[in-house]
Parts: structure tokens; sequence; C-alpha cells
């Protein structure tokens, strides 16, 4: 594709997705929530855009009750997309999986109650899967093992940086107070062994909102669920999850920065717009033709008049 401004295509893409909440089949989350089918929503936007992710990073919460059937159905639904993308599935544990039915039914090896921690190599880039959960609870946590086997990983940069993508994000949540109860323990633990590593971000769930902010000046950002999402505005509730406003992330990296744009799962009408077929008359356009009619003012095709 033709660059249009002054930067080049991204080095790396990544769909992050969070908080899928499966359950077993026929069952709907709190009786309306049909999760799979907001989930193969966000899916078929992916295939139909024109993003090509080399991964898909799924940010924990994937099975809501940790139900094997629920597990099953996920990779039945995600594995042929991330297969016809030619993307590589990264899963994430979260608060609500169960770290044996999550390592047996999605790795299809012998079950294990250990941290479900795993590094992925992605064309040069870096992808750890941090298992931030604590067996029993919804808070999260990291043990001085997990902490000495993560410094160990980053004490050899990768090729293009790193990437470290948790349940749990160690941020604040001005707008949900509640969620301090359940946020991730001892961060200053895990500042201290990122600090000066390559990490360039950290993608996280839990919250069922989208937000960013940084840690230990990485930045980080929280994809909101497809399952359902919070009301950050209803101040009569502790806290109000609705049937709406979901979203998926793309990761786009650059070579000295990293993009995250929200694509949200809603449909709408459509009130201005123009087709793809005038890419490739875009394209073939000198720049400064393209500036001259695209950005001038006055332009006929600004002013929604034909060319002459």
């Amino acid at each position: 594709m033709t660059q249009l401004g002054q930067h080049p295509a991204p080095t790396h893409t990544i769909a992050h997705i969070s908080d899928t909440h499966f359950l077993k089949e026929g069952a709907q989350l709190f009786g309306s929530v049909t999760t799979e089918k907001n989930l193969e929503r966000a899916l078929a936007q992916l295939e139909k855009s024109d993003v090509r992710p080399e991964a898909i990073v799924f940010t924990g919460d994937l099975a809501d009750l940790g139900e094997p059937d629920a597990y099953a159905r996920l990779r039945g639904i995600v594995e042929p997309v991330a297969a016809r993308l030619g993307a590589q599935v990264i899963w994430v544990m979260g608060n609500h999986d169960e770290r044996l039915q999550y390592s047996h039914e999605l790795f299809d090896v012998e079950g294990s109650e250990s941290p479900q921690d795993r590094v992925y190599d992605i064309g040069g880039l870096r992808i750890i899967s941090l298992d931030t959960t604590v067996p029993g609870y919804h808070h999260g946590d990291l043990s001085d093992d997990q902490l000495d086997w993560l410094a160990g990983i980053l004490a050899t940069p990768a090729q293009h940086g790193t990437l470290i993508a948790v349940h749990h994000p160690p941020i604040p949540t001005p707008l949900l107070w509640a969620m301090e109860m359940l946020e991730l323990q001892g961060q200053d633990r895990l500042a201290a062994v990122i600090e000066g590593t390559d990490v360039r971000g950290i993608l996280g769930g839990h919250l069922h909102y989208t937000t960013h902010s940084t840690f230990s000046g990485i930045p980080v950002s929280v994809a909101a669920a497809t399952c359902y999402t919070m009301d950050l505005a209803d101040g009569s509730k502790l806290l109000s999850g609705v049937n709406a406003n979901q979203a998926f992330n793309i990761v786009s990296l650059y070579g000295d920065r990293v993009v995250h744009t929200v694509v949200p799962l809603a449909t709408a009408d459509e009130v201005t717009g123009f087709s793809a077929e005038y890419r490739s008359a875009i394209e073939n356009m000198p720049a400064d033709q393209r500036l001259d009619m695209f950005s001038r003012k006055n332009s006929n095709f600004n002013l929604g008049l034909p060319e002459s």
C-alpha cells in the first residue's frame, strides 16, 4: 500500500482481545449475554478489515467459570479465523480462568496448577504471556519465582523488543473505585524487574473498559471486553456492567512507537464515507495532487463536486 504520510507501515501488527467470558454451550452470561456471538462479531470485523495481525492476544478471563467445554468452544471459534489470517493465538490467564482446565484445554498438555507463563517470538517481537492470577481470588499478584523468571527472560533483549500481556493491568482505576480492591498487588516489584529492559508495552484486560496509562515509563493499554463493559458514569452503582460498548484493539508497532486503536463492535448507520474503489486512483496520484485534492478545503472533492 502506498505511503501517504510521514510514517511507514508498522513493523508488527497485533490484535488485542480481552474478557470473552465463555460459558458451556447453551449458557448465557447473566442470562442475557451470548458471549460467543460477540466474539464472532469481533473476529468477523477483523477478517473483513485490511488488518492482517501476526498474533491475536487474548488477555484473560477466557472462560467465565473455567469449564472445559467453554475453552473447547473458544478454540473452535478462534483457531480457524487465526489460521485464515496467518496469526499466532496467544492466550493469557485471567482471574475467572482455572489453571488446570486452561492448560489442558488450550495447550493440549497435562493440566497444571502452576503459573501459566509463556514466551512467543513473533517475527522478532517477543510477547510474554504473564499469569497474574491468584488461585481462588479475583485480585492479581506475581510470585518471586515468576519475577525471577521474567527477569531472566528480559536479560536478553529481543530483536524488536517485548510486549508483556497480563490480565490485571498495573494502572490506577480512577473512574472505577471498587476495582482498586481487585488490582495487581505489589506493582512496585514488577516495575523493578521491567525498568530498563526492552519492554515496549503492556497489554491488559480485567477492567471491562478501554483505558491507557504508563507504568514505569512503559505504555499500558487495556482492551475493553467482548462480553460486557462497565458503565463508568452511573454514580449510584458500585459496579454496573452493561451489554454495550464492546470493543477490541489493534496494536501497531513502529520502530520508535506503539499505536493502540480501539475497534468498537457496535454496528451503526454510516453518515459519510468513500468507497475503497478510490484507493487505486489515490495511489496513482502525484503527492502534490493528492494533497491539493484531499486537503484543500474548497477542492471539488471536499465540496462534493465531480472532478472536471
